[in-house]
C-alpha cells in the first residue's frame, strides 16, 4: 500500500473531505470548526493520507506538549480500511515523536471496538486505564499508551 500513498500535512483545503470522513467515521463526530480550529493551534501534529489519485482516504490529528503527545483523532475510509493506511500515519506520527524527543503518546479507544485496541496493542500501545461513560452514548473508553523513548 505504501507506493500508493502520500501522507501530509492537513491544510484547510482538506477540512470539507476531513469532516465527511468524521461524519461518516464516529457516532459522535467533532464539529468541523473544531477540526478547523487545530489546524493551526500550537503543539499540534495534523496529518492527512492520500491516495496516488490525491484523494484524501485518511486523517491523523494529535496534539504534544514538551514530552507528551495525546493522539486525538484517526480515521480511514472505509473502503482503504485494513490496508495500511492507519499503521502508516501511526508511523508518521511516531517518527514525528521520536524526532521531537516526545517520551509517551495516549489515545483513547471505545470500550467496544476490540479490532482499534488490537491494532494500537501491535504499535506498543498498553492498556492504562479506563475512563467510564467517556463517550457521549456513555460508553468508556480505554485509555492506551506507548512509550516512545524520546529524551
Amino acid at each position: 500500500m505504501s507506493e500508493l500513498l502520500s501522507i501530509g500535512e492537513a491544510v484547510v483545503a482538506d477540512l470539507d473531505a476531513i469532516f465527511g470522513l468524521e461524519a461518516r467515521s464516529f457516532r459522535a463526530p467533532w464539529r468541523r470548526a473544531f477540526f478547523e480550529s487545530e489546524l493551526n493551534a500550537p503543539g499540534r501534529y495534523n496529518r492527512v493520507a492520500r491516495d496516488d489519485g490525491g484523494t484524501l482516504i485518511g486523517y491523523l490529528f494529535s496534539m504534544y506538549f514538551l514530552d507528551e503527545m495525546h493522539v486525538n483523532k484517526v480515521a480511514v475510509s472505509e473502503p482503504m480500511r485494513r490496508r495500511g493506511v492507519a499503521a502508516a500515519l501511526m508511523d508518521d506520527c511516531l517518527a514525528f515523536a521520536r524526532a521531537h524527543k516526545v517520551r509517551s503518546i495516549s489515545l483513547e479507544v471505545c470500550e467496544s471496538n476490540q479490532g482499534a485496541r488490537l491494532f494500537y496493542e501491535r504499535l506498543n500501545f498498553r492498556p492504562t486505564y479506563v475512563r467510564q461513560r467517556y463517550y457521549p452514548d456513555g460508553e468508556s473508553a480505554i485509555v492506551m499508551t506507548a512509550e516512545v523513548g524520546g529524551a
